[in-house]
């Protein structure tokens, strides 16, 4: 199924909470637009792209990018965006597209 981004907006655009996969870790995801995710650690600011996470998904689904959280994040680097991998990887298991 494709990236909702509606779902996207609701759930993360007031800012939210994303648990990682580092165990009681989370990153914070500050506000969602329509064309971006805002995310932030103690250390730095970025912005993650709504193409390119939309792209992410699409290739998930069709094969292309593992479901693996552990291998996403380098697969991604190298195939979409050379940004942000474990953030991305974070968001897309919350969301329910990796496992």
């Amino acid at each position: 199924m494709p990236l909702d981004w509606n779902e996207v907006k609701r759930r993360y655009g007031s800012g939210f909470l994303v648990p990682t996969v580092a165990g009681g870790k989370t990153l914070e995801v500050t506000a969602a637009d329509e064309e971006r995710i805002y995310i932030k650690t103690p250390l730095w600011k970025d912005e993650l792209q709504r193409t390119h996470l939309e792209k992410a998904v699409s290739l998930i689904e069709d094969g292309h990018l593992t479901r693996h959280p552990g291998h996403f994040a380098e697969e991604y680097r190298h195939t979409v965006a050379d940004v942000r991998g474990s953030s991305v990887a974070h968001i897309l298991k919350d969301m329910g597209f990796l496992d």
